[in-house]
């Protein structure tokens, strides 16, 4: 670690969504600079040779090189996290002293215990990255790109008001704009701060914020009432109880 005492990082990971999520989450992290982004091994052996990094964000299954082979490559390796959507490499990476194994979709709060971790193993250090509100804040202020009529279009977090899960796909209801884009709830869901949005139904997360009224089974945002699902009154009762009281 330099002397201005951050983390460098580079991303490697040859999927432009994984990248961005990364690049939003290390954005939240002060202790975290981000060095670059590369979409392959193969250019990141380059972008070693002229540049100072202390952690990698590295994808396992990408082309022309696997990612635990390219760190086989390397003689003083940085630290690993190993970023990937397939758990049969968790052994494989672990073996190669990675600091820690991830499976996507990763979210923000897993992020920061992986991140808790090179913390504590190399440099050296007992600080503790919690997940606070101004760490979420950092999230919600974030975007992601979502793929919708041949395009990737930019969804602001800040901008959600709910999104309904249609089946295969999602339909994302903004202040300006409504998508719908192939996607699973479920995997949007974790990706989300749990401070500012909330599951009220199978089908339905909306984002804390923008209620304007609720009562026992129905919640209303802008022109939109959504219903609350039985099985999530409960947690909704709770989550929004607390939140009135603040």
């Amino acid at each position: 670690m330099q002397s201005n005492n951050k983390i460098h990082c580079l991303i490697i990971d040859d999927e432009p969504l994984a990248r961005e999520i990364l690049k939003q989450h290390i954005a939240g992290v002060e202790v975290l600079e981000l060095t670059g982004t590369c979409s392959n091994a193969v250019e990141a052996i380059s972008f070693l040779k002229e540049h100072q990094v202390d952690l990698l964000f590295l994808d396992i299954q990408m082309p022309q090189l696997l990612g635990t082979n390219f760190i086989r490559t390397l003689k003083n390796a940085p630290k690993v996290i190993f970023t990937t959507a397939f758990r049969k490499y968790a052994v494989e990476g672990f073996e190669l002293d990675a600091v820690d194994y991830i499976l996507k979709p990763i979210s923000f709060e897993r992020f920061l215990k992986a991140v808790n971790k090179v913390l504590q193993i190399n440099f050296n250090t007992e600080h503790v990255l919690p997940v606070t509100k101004e760490t979420h804040t950092e999230a919600v202020n974030s975007f992601l790109y979502f793929r919708a009529e041949r395009k990737m279009v930019k969804i602001f977090f800040r901008d959600i008001l709910f999104i309904e899960a249609l089946k295969d796909y999602i339909k994302i209801v903004t202040d300006s704009k409504t998508i719908i884009t192939k996607y699973v709830l479920s995997t949007l869901e974790e990706m989300l701060p749990s401070s500012e949005f909330l599951r009220i139904h199978k089908s339905y997360i909306i984002a804390i914020n923008k209620i304007e009224s609720y009562n026992a089974d129905s919640i209303q945002i802008a022109r939109h009432e959504l219903p609350i699902g039985r099985l999530y009154k409960f947690e909704v009762s709770r989550v929004l109880h607390v939140s009135s009281a603040t």
